[in-house]
Formats: structure tokens, C-alpha cells, sequence
């Protein structure tokens, strides 16, 4: 499954590398990307973290979704 974010801001590359290794680190995440340019965080993952767990997790590293009802979807593969 595939969760994606529209988070705020940009950050250095260095910011980024910390981003995907901290979400490397949640349990049941087997890859992310981050495009800088769109905004955009995509997680690939297990039903073993919730999509909660992964926003509260770049909640603390300052990465904030942004307020869009587009963003909220969940694509099971």
C-alpha cells in the first residue's frame, strides 16, 4: 500500500536523508520518497503502521501536511 502526503516547505537534501531514514526505521515501511518539488512524501508500506503513525512521525521531524482533501488516499497494490 501506498500513502501519500503534501507536506509543507522545502528542506536540504541532508533534511530529506534524516526524513527517510527515520521512516525507514517505523515497522512495516518498506520505502519512501520524498520530490521536493512537488511537495509531495510517498510511503510504501505494510497494514502494520497506519498512515497516522507515519504522519505523526514526520509530525516530529517538521514535516506538516498541508490542508487538502486530495491527499488522503491510500492505494492498496
Amino acid at each position: 500500500m501506498y500513502s501519500t502526503f503534501l507536506v509543507n516547505g522545502e528542506a536540504c537534501l541532508t533534511c530529506n536523508n534524516q526524513v527517510l531514514k527515520k521512516i525507514g526505521t517505523l515497522q512495516g515501511v518498506f520505502g519512501a520518497e520524498i520530490d521536493r518539488i512537488r511537495g509531495e512524501v510517498v510511503v510504501s508500506h505494510t497494514d502494520e503502521v497506519s498512515r497516522e503513525m507515519i504522519e505523526k512521525t514526520l509530525n516530529d521531524l517538521g514535516f506538516f501536511e498541508e490542508n487538502n482533501s486530495d491527499n488522503n488516499c491510500e492505494i492498496n497494490t
